[in-house]
């Protein structure tokens, strides 16, 4: 059942942080894929500056702001790349 909720606020967080940053989500895939990503990346954030969260709540809020990081992180390079 776990493995069903990180797949939802995977999908959850990365549609949020695809609203936050660019204005629409990606599609339910990338998603996905940004939200999973996301979560380990925030993750890895909130521990290095000492920051713990716990449930549900605390997971989603750990991949929306990895997730941005992320997509933040990726728009930096793709601008670079264009110029």
């Amino acid at each position: 059942m776990n493995f069903i909720w990180y797949i939802l606020i995977g999908i959850l967080s990365g549609f949020i942080a695809g609203k936050l940053m660019h204005g629409g989500g990606f599609g339910l895939f990338i998603n996905l894929i940004v939200g999973i990503i996301g979560g380990v990346l925030g993750g890895w954030l909130f521990g290095l500056i000492g920051i713990s969260t716990g449930g549900i709540i605390g997971s989603l809020i750990t991949s929306v702001v990895g997730a941005v990081v992320l997509l933040w992180i990726v728009g930096l390079f793709s601008r670079s790349i264009k110029h």
